[in-house]
């Protein structure tokens, strides 16, 4: 199972991409009007539970799988919703697929209403650490012959210069959060420390849900803020759009 879709009529599967490899065509089973599971059958001796478990040590092939299921789900973006399934979401036959989905009507409901018509934009700003630097005062190095007191004075300075830095840069990400978040339904911020970043270090890793017909001025937006933030040290990359991802997961 690929996605769950929501659309006034039934969407083409013509432009459908291939899926899984070695899985058959996407095809859509309904779930009732206005509710559609993408789906394709798979062979068992490829992805069977002891199959998966062992293809999990390759990261290659993990990658792979991964890379075609999302091009599946985001096939659907133009839909009213898509709800995207987590990799390897297998049953063992389309009755038990629509029995699950059945099972959680009330939850998808809540979930369509909550995305429809939005997608998700992400946003990253890491710290120039060249630029940052520029803008921090010069300290002049100790003099010759200057005394243990002012060599440690002029530790002290750059210690304070550091942490004045970590200080506003909290600041300037958590107001740029917010600024961005007044533009969307819905925003989320994730732990900076759970991503690496080239570059320097991730300030922010943030997810907003953004309506349709607010993505144009969205994106207008996120441009003045990188342009304004580059000059500050910042570097702030916009992605999007993407299936509601971060917004379909608790």
């Amino acid at each position: 199972m690929y996605c769950i879709v929501a659309a006034a009529s039934r969407p083409r599967l013509r432009r459908a991409p291939a899926g899984l490899p070695g899985a058959g065509k996407v095809r859509l089973l309904d779930v009732d009007r206005g509710l559609f599971v993408a789906v394709a059958d798979l062979p068992l001796d490829r992805y069977s539970e002891s199959a998966i478990n062992s293809g999990l040590a390759n990261l290659d092939w993990v990658s792979r799988v991964a890379v075609a299921h999302e091009a599946v789900v985001e096939s659907f973006i133009a839909s009213t919703a898509v709800l995207p399934m987590k990799l390897f979401t297998i049953f063992t036959s389309d009755e038990r697929a629509l029995e699950h989905v059945h099972g959680q009507r009330a939850r998808i409901a809540a979930l369509v209403k909550r995305v429809e018509n939005r997608q998700e934009w992400g946003v990253r700003v890491v710290l120039d650490r060249t630029l940052a630097a520029a803008a921090v005062p010069k300290q002049h190095a100790p003099a010759r012959g200057a005394t243990g007191v002012s060599y440690l004075t002029q530790k002290k300075a750059h210690r304070d210069a550091s942490k004045e830095l970590a200080s506003r840069a909290r600041e300037t990400v958590a107001a740029l959060f917010d600024r961005l978040a007044a533009r969307a339904g819905d925003a989320k911020r994730r732990s900076a420390s759970e991503l690496p970043a080239q570059g320097g270090p991730l300030l922010l890793d943030a997810a907003f849900l953004v309506p349709r017909g607010r993505a144009t001025a969205f994106q207008a937006l996120a441009a003045r803020e990188s342009k304004a933030l580059a000059r500050q040290g910042y570097g702030l990359t916009l992605s999007g759009p993407w299936p509601p991802y971060t917004f379909v997961q608790d």
